[in-house]
């Protein structure tokens, strides 16, 4: 954890009285400005989920989200943006989505076709930066969230 984002930590845990540790810091997507777009996205309320490979979290040594976990999401820029707060957790392969998740998602038309392609797309960059392939029966982890903080509004 860097020193801005231990900074906001320590704010969120002084505004919030909530003592857990982040269980994870990151930015959504594979670039600044997918990162950018979807954190907008999560601060006007309508990116409530996200969906990433089973294998990603094998392959970083780390266990899938849970309900409770909370996240510090950052910016295109690695700057703290807000926390997170996992809701609920299914995994089921990535051919199973349904529609109400894609919906949750909150991106493009919010259709299950959108989800589905833009997925496809970016889980197949994905895995050929790791020289590995996608299937679409790959197992998927659907992660639901709420935003619990933001600097700035408590």
């Amino acid at each position: 954890m860097t020193l801005e984002q231990q900074a906001a930590w320590d704010r969120f845990q002084a505004e919030t009285a909530d003592a857990r540790q982040p269980y994870d810091i990151f930015a959504f997507g594979d670039g600044p400005a997918l990162a950018d777009e979807l954190l907008a996205l999560v601060l006007s309320g309508t990116k409530q989920a996200t969906a990433a490979r089973l294998n990603l979290y094998k392959t970083m040594g780390m266990r899938p989200p849970a309900p409770g976990d909370l996240s510090l999401v950052l910016d295109g820029r690695g700057r703290p943006a807000c926390v997170i707060e996992t809701t609920r957790v299914e995994i089921a392969p990535f051919n199973t989505a349904p529609e109400d998740f894609a919906w949750a998602e909150g991106e493009g038309d919010r259709s299950l076709e959108h989800w589905q392609a833009a997925h496809l797309s970016y889980f197949h960059r994905e895995c050929a930066r790791e020289g590995s392939f996608f299937s679409e029966d790959e197992p998927i982890v659907f992660e639901r969230f709420r935003l619990i903080w933001t600097p700035g509004t408590q």
